[in-house]
């Protein structure tokens, strides 16, 4: 099962990352922007996905990992059970809100050096 220090390890490995706080929670942003962030109250990760589309194929795929709750209607956010999220779909899904939320230019750059 995946922890916050799972969440932040997988976040180091992307230029830009910083460990901060979000409503007086650990969290993940990239210039500023938040990419993810622990909640408390039901405890889960709050996680920035690409788009709408992306949340909504999120809540509607298998399994019981996604979910959401009235507060982030309207807004690419999904509320992630770190108890149960497939380990590989994290580092996805944090991949993808650094991608989302990065400058352009430090995205490009990373891409250019990996291959």
């Amino acid at each position: 099962m995946p922890y916050w220090d799972d969440v932040t390890a997988i976040g180091a490995r992307f230029p830009g990352v910083e460990q901060g706080t979000s409503y007086g929670t650990p969290a993940l942003k990239v210039g500023g922007k938040l990419m993810c962030r622990m909640r408390t109250d039901p405890e889960a990760l709050v996680m920035r996905v690409a788009d709408m589309g992306e949340r909504e194929a999120l809540l509607q795929g298998a399994g019981h990992a996604f979910f959401t709750t009235p507060h982030y209607d309207g807004y690419p956010f999904v509320l992630v059970r770190l108890d149960v999220v497939d380990p590989a779909e994290l580092a996805e899904l944090v991949e993808e809100a650094w991608r989302t939320r990065a400058p352009r230019r430090v995205v490009a750059s990373y891409d250019a050096e990996v291959g």
